[in-house]
């Protein structure tokens, strides 16, 4: 339950503490707090208020109620949601996500046919959202939470690299909440891959492996969660590890929630400071106005655990 709530409230902190450097420049995080631990780094800016959360997590909260409601997977009622947020005028909404959820298509035919037109459905999306699933899921075992993490991303995201991205966290947060590293479960996470995509992951999963390498931005699924990955393995802590993430740049609210997802599992909930999580909330379009806030995740992941 520790490492569980350490994923959901370290996903959601992560987001609100990445949103006001997102598209900024590398290193943004530490020119603005050069210290840690000083407690006023959740203090927001760029048009978002003091802890608060954006699509990340509004996407996944949106994913966690459906699950518990319905006990269990229910992929039309997760797109319903999907809809009525995005027709609730979110604060932030990805461009992909925005184009498929306004298709009026039907759950199971949006994002394939946004795939078709494009030809680009790579994004982070589909993988900002995704812990409270992976949370969920875990005690089913790996392909039992590899599949569902492939399906709840085709929703939205029709290229199957995204989909195997988000199962490969999906993954190593059901390892890290049993209490065992996920860095050496990525063998044989990447083992579970589908073959097309192996390789890509396997690059920007290596352990010799920097962001500054990446080929693409960290807005793209795989160098999200190669940074994500990288974040957790040169840190020794829940804080540094959101400090590397955030100061990349770039995708900064998405790589820093993906982050604390994993290394709040690894961590736990004690890791992350008081000061980042109690001024936490979430603002939920398409949900009657509501506001979650610190206490909603924790019950969240109370639920979501067991």
């Amino acid at each position: 339950m520790e490492r569980a709530a350490g994923a959901i409230v370290g996903s959601a902190v992560g987001d609100a503490l990445g949103a006001p450097f997102e598209f900024g420049p590398a290193g943004a995080f530490s020119a603005r707090f050069p210290a840690l631990g000083t407690g006023d780094e959740m203090s927001g800016g760029a048009g978002w208020h003091a802890g608060e959360a954006t699509d990340d997590t509004q996407m996944a909260v949106h994913v966690a109620e459906s699950l518990l409601e319905h006990d269990g997977l229910d992929l039309p009622d997760i797109f319903a949601r999907f809809l009525r947020w995005a027709a609730d005028d979110p604060k932030d909404i990805g461009l992909q996500t925005e184009d498929v959820l306004t298709r009026g298509l039907p759950w199971d035919q949006a994002a394939a046919a946004h795939y078709r037109s494009s030809h680009r459905a790579a994004g982070n999306g589909s993988l900002m959202r995704a812990t409270p699933s992976a949370v969920y899921f875990a005690p089913e075992g790996q392909r039992a939470t590899m599949d569902a993490a492939r399906r709840i991303a085709a929703l939205t995201h029709g290229d199957p690299a995204a989909w195997e991205g988000t199962a490969i966290f999906h993954d190593l947060v059901r390892v890290a909440l049993s209490g065992a590293d996920p860095l050496k479960a990525l063998p044989r996470a990447l083992a579970a891959v589908h073959p097309d995509h192996r390789e890509r992951y396997a690059v920007v999963l290596a352990p010799d492996w920097h962001p500054r390498q990446a080929t693409e931005s960290n807005g793209a699924v795989w160098p999200c969660l190669g940074s994500a990955v990288w974040a957790l393995r040169t840190t020794r802590g829940y804080e540094e590890a959101i400090r590397a993430a955030i100061d990349l740049g770039g995708d900064t609210d998405t790589v820093a929630a993906v982050t604390g997802g994993l290394a709040g599992a690894v961590y736990g909930l004690t890791a992350i400071p008081a000061g980042w999580a109690e001024p936490l909330h979430v603002p939920l379009p398409g949900s009657g106005g509501r506001v979650l806030r610190l206490a909603h995740l924790l019950d969240l992941a109370r639920r979501l655990a067991t």
